[in-house]
Order: C-alpha cells, then structure tokens, then sequence
C-alpha cells in the first residue's frame, strides 16, 4: 500500500476491552465496505498505521511512542482495492 491508494475496510470491529477509549481518543471511525483513500501511513513499529483523506481525528498524546500523533487505523483492517472495484465503486457512488 502506498499513499493515494484505494482501499476498502474490512474490519470495523473494536479489539476486546479497547472500545470505550477508542471511541475517545478516534471518535472518527471507519466503516466495514467502505472506500477510502490512504493519505499517510505510519510505521509504529509494532503495527503500520494508515491516516484516510475521509476520515480526520485530533492529533493525540500517545504513551506507548511517546509523541502527539493522529491516531491512524491499523492497515491489516483493510484491504487495496483492485482497479476494477474502484471503477465500480466511482460508478456507484454516481447512481446513488
């Protein structure tokens, strides 16, 4: 994956016992079948973070990397759309 990219999220779902903060610290979500576009992309170390142009959150103070960032969702919750999925989701988005 790489900026600019097309992807669509396939994974919505909070992690066990992780929710209430979640939705504190990215109360902006994603959304499972829905199309985004990869703005940045954030190696933690631990896990590749992508920032959505259609999704924005306030940066955040995190311990764990010990800076303020925009919290970023974890890239294994979506999947690159393939180049004809994007021509059919242009073209849907159009009808509706």
């Amino acid at each position: 994956m790489k900026i600019g990219t097309k992807v669509i999220c396939i994974d919505d779902s909070y992690v066990e016992g992780t929710a209430e903060e979640l939705k504190k610290d990215c109360p902006n979500w994603v959304k499972k079948g829905q199309t985004y576009t990869i703005r940045a992309i954030q190696d933690w170390d631990f896990v590749v973070g992508l920032l959505l142009e259609e999704i924005k959150n306030e940066p955040k103070y995190f311990k764990v990397v010990n800076k303020f960032a925009e919290p970023s969702f974890a890239s294994w919750r979506f999947r690159e759309l393939k180049e004809n999925e994007v021509e059919v989701k242009q073209l849907e988005e159009v009808l509706i």
